[in-house]
């Protein structure tokens, strides 16, 4: 089949670059550090969007859409927004070509805009600029909108999934009429992301804060949940920023309070990408392929015939759309796969290359016996099941997958996760055992830098409910009431 895999041991980089593209889920494409998402990589983003768009209007949001394009002026007026997104932003100068004398294509140079457009990094300046004419007095407040789109933040080097020049959001944007009220939002939807990673995904992670030097460009405070992958490294898997009254004064927005005086509005922003895919990856999977939590795999069950003969078949295709229907009938997405242009182990090959959570295989035998084998994709163990009840039998089985899938995290993160008291200790640590490491920190900007230059590891979040503990700076000594998760990362 040509499908073997760099294994993690050997090389988790090229496991992680080859699996994406051999279990068909992303590839390059002809423009640089831009990738093609395959039909099976976007069913699995499809089946994301549908949960997160599903607890994103229980809790009361809406979905609008705003320009791809943000005039240059517009980020001038948040100074740090500006700042942080300035050497990532791609500039439209012209709007139109023409063809030169040599019959090539070009760009016709007295077609020049009178104001660059920006091809938005993120939406917050477009938006603001819009919620202005939306917002007059408290009654129109609060606005919970979340966009769907694509962002550009031109990126160095790439990686499918992880790092892309154009990659695929949601980003939610909320005014408030209090400053209570816009940290709640923030809070809420941090909380969302939380369940959506760990009963969606079987990640578990961690919510927290960010340190000032680790804050979105803009905002107050961001609060984020924070993964760990097999190799030992983090990958920041969702933020909520608490936008403070930032961009309301940037833009000018303001209301009349119950008490008829002006206030400015209170903001969020908040959002998921495209490199949930790459946790999704690099969390479950192993050296044989994907592994796919059941909860967001394109579909959880395919049945393979095993047949001599046209006759054989037949029978076998009855029993097989039987049970199909059946699982069906309970939610259950399944894939009868009974082309005859592929033999039965290649297809056990593919189907195990692409995660699927269950595989029934059906032969001559079972149709005597009335039984199936079924196996499972995480464990890859086998059983022999009777076909009767199958489909609450597979219902069960699925739960049980998905369960699986999020302790095995969970304990991978609890074996990864450790203690450093001395700056030694610490660069041990990351250097022969990575993972997440609990250490004192002074809480200065300084002693954060310093550390991700000598090290490359980051704070990647103060816990929310932190265990306050007295202790030392691993770094500078000076004293310390708590612990902060320090990581290499994604």
């Amino acid at each position: 089949m040509g499908k073997e895999l760099s294994t993690r041991e050997e090389n988790y980089s090229e496991w992680y670059n080859e699996l994406v593209v051999k279990a068909d889920l992303a590839e390059h494409s002809a423009v640089k550090g831009c990738m093609v998402i395959k039909p099976y990589g976007y069913a699995i983003w499809e089946k994301m969007q549908q949960a997160l768009d599903k607890m994103f209007k229980d809790t009361g949001h809406v979905n609008a859409y705003f320009p791809l394009f943000i005039p240059k002026s517009f980020f001038s007026k948040e100074a740090s927004h500006v700042a942080g997104f300035a050497k990532e932003c791609a500039v439209v100068t012209h709007y139109r070509l023409k063809t030169a004398e040599d019959g090539s294509i070009v760009v016709d140079e007295t077609a020049k805009l009178d104001e660059e457009l920006i091809v938005r990094p993120t939406s917050e300046t477009i938006i603001w600029n819009t919620y202005k004419g939306w917002i007059q007095s408290y009654r129109d407040l609060p606005i919970l909108v979340n966009q769907w789109a694509n962002v550009v933040r031109w990126e160095m080097r790439t990686r499918l999934f992880l790092r892309t020049t154009e990659f695929l959001w949601q980003e939610g944007h909320t005014a408030h009429a209090t400053a209570d009220e816009a940290i709640a939002e923030t809070e809420q939807m941090l909380n969302v992301y939380a369940d959506f990673a760990e009963q969606w995904m079987a990640v578990p992670v961690i919510k927290g804060i960010k340190t000032a030097n680790e804050r979105f460009a803009g905002a107050i405070e961001t609060y984020c949940i924070e993964s760990l992958m097999q190799d030992g490294k983090a990958l920041q898997a969702g933020t909520s920023h608490f936008l403070g009254q930032n961009f309301a004064k940037a833009f000018d927005v303001k209301f009349a309070n119950k008490e008829g005086k002006q206030d400015f509005v209170w903001a969020t922003s908040w959002g998921v990408s495209t490199r949930l895919m790459g946790a999704l990856v690099m969390s479950h999977s192993d050296d044989k392929g994907l592994v796919l939590p059941p909860k967001l795999a394109p579909f959880q069950v395919v049945i393979v015939p095993i047949y001599k003969g046209d006759e054989q078949l037949a029978q076998i295709n009855e029993v097989a759309n039987k049970m199909k229907k059946a699982m069906e009938a309970k939610g259950i997405s399944v894939k009868y796969d009974n082309r005859d242009n592929q033999r039965p182990g290649w297809k056990f090959a593919e189907y195990e290359l692409k995660g699927v959570p269950v595989r029934i295989a059906i032969g001559g035998r079972d149709l005597e016996n009335g039984t199936v084998e079924v196996a499972r994709r995480d464990t890859l163990e086998k059983e022999t099941l009777l076909q009767a009840d199958i489909e609450n039998k597979i219902e069960h089985l699925l739960q049980q997958i998905q369960d699986n899938l999020f302790q095995k995290a969970l304990a991978m993160r609890e074996a990864k996760t450790y203690h450093a008291d001395s700056y030694e200790e610490f660069k041990k640590i990351l250097d022969e055992t990575p993972g997440f490491v609990m250490a004192h920190w002074d809480g200065t900007s300084e002693t954060e830098q310093k550390i991700k230059e000598e090290t490359k590891a980051t704070i990647r979040c103060i816990p929310l409910n932190n265990k306050k503990e007295e202790g030392k700076c691993i770094y500078s000594g000076k004293p310390s009431n708590q612990r902060v998760v320090f990581a290499k990362a994604y």
